[in-house]
């Protein structure tokens, strides 16, 4: 099987993205998968989030701009099948940068097209910086599919049709026509708000089997996962957040036919 690459965005900050991609991509390499997780977003929490330190020159800006190869930054982790390309302050230099560039959203495409050509990675999970900017498009043109989490509060569907509408504009002109939305999950649930229930039942009438039957809870243990540098499963495998992430995995793996 050629590997799949999985967006991971949300313009909005602060609804759990980092948190997903992090804990998503640890538990599909608890499942058997080899796993890549792109960190592009230059606040580089997925990079502290599986215990690796904000190191300069350590993360894709120069692979983004031609100059070496992507592949010369991938790093082990020290959970298993798990590996990252981190990320760095740096790399908000990259969108003043790549826009000067020819190709500059297909920037991210080409650097990972040997990385996926190596077939060392089942699957490629990128972390993407809260915004519409030019790396998060350099990600919707490089992945196969597109998973936005949702937090549980009104704001959220304004979020989700901004980018409902970015995916038809990047379909639409070609940058990537094969781009497909894998599904929105719900993050930051808490089922003893009516607010929490409202929100779900409304994204669900909105988008139907695009929900991920998953929802994830709101947990203290999950907050505080990444001040540790590790996943939740590997901080508190009992928890709560570990056993919602676990079966969005598999949630994952079917929808992309890999289970």
């Amino acid at each position: 099987m050629p590997t799949k690459v999985i967006a991971v965005a949300n313009q909005k900050g602060g609804v759990g993205k980092t948190t997903t991609a992090v804990n998503l991509a640890a538990c599909l390499a608890a499942l058997g998968q080899r796993v890549l997780l792109v960190d592009i977003d230059p606040q580089a929490n997925a990079t502290s989030g599986v215990g690796l330190p904000k190191t300069e020159g350590a993360s894709s800006y120069r692979a983004l701009l031609g100059e070496g190869t992507l592949a010369d930054h991938i790093l082990p982790t020290a959970f298993e099948r798990l590996a990252i390309v981190p990320s760095e302050v740096d790399l908000c230099g990259a969108e003043i940068e790549l826009s000067r560039l020819e190709n500059h959203l297909h920037r991210l495409k080409q650097a990972l097209q040997p990385v996926r050509d190596a077939g060392k990675h089942d699957l490629i999970v990128i972390d993407c910086a809260p915004s519409l900017g030019i790396l998060t498009l350099n990600a919707f043109a490089a992945a196969d599919a597109l998973l936005v989490p949702l937090q549980c509060e009104y704001y959220a569907l304004e979020g989700i049709s901004m980018i409902h509408r970015v995916l038809g504009q990047v379909r639409d002109s070609g940058v990537n026509p094969h781009l497909e939305l894998l599904g929105v999950v719900m993050t930051m649930f808490d089922g003893r708000t009516r607010l929490s229930q409202q929100v779900l039942s409304e994204v669900r009438e909105h988008f139907g089997d695009k929900v991920f039957e998953t929802v994830i809870p709101r947990t203290t243990r999950l907050a505080e996962a990444p001040s540790h540098g590790q996943p939740i499963i590997h901080y508190d495998k009992y928890s709560a957040g570990a056993a919602a992430y676990e079966v969005l995995a598999q949630e994952v793996l079917e929808r992309l036919k890999l289970k």
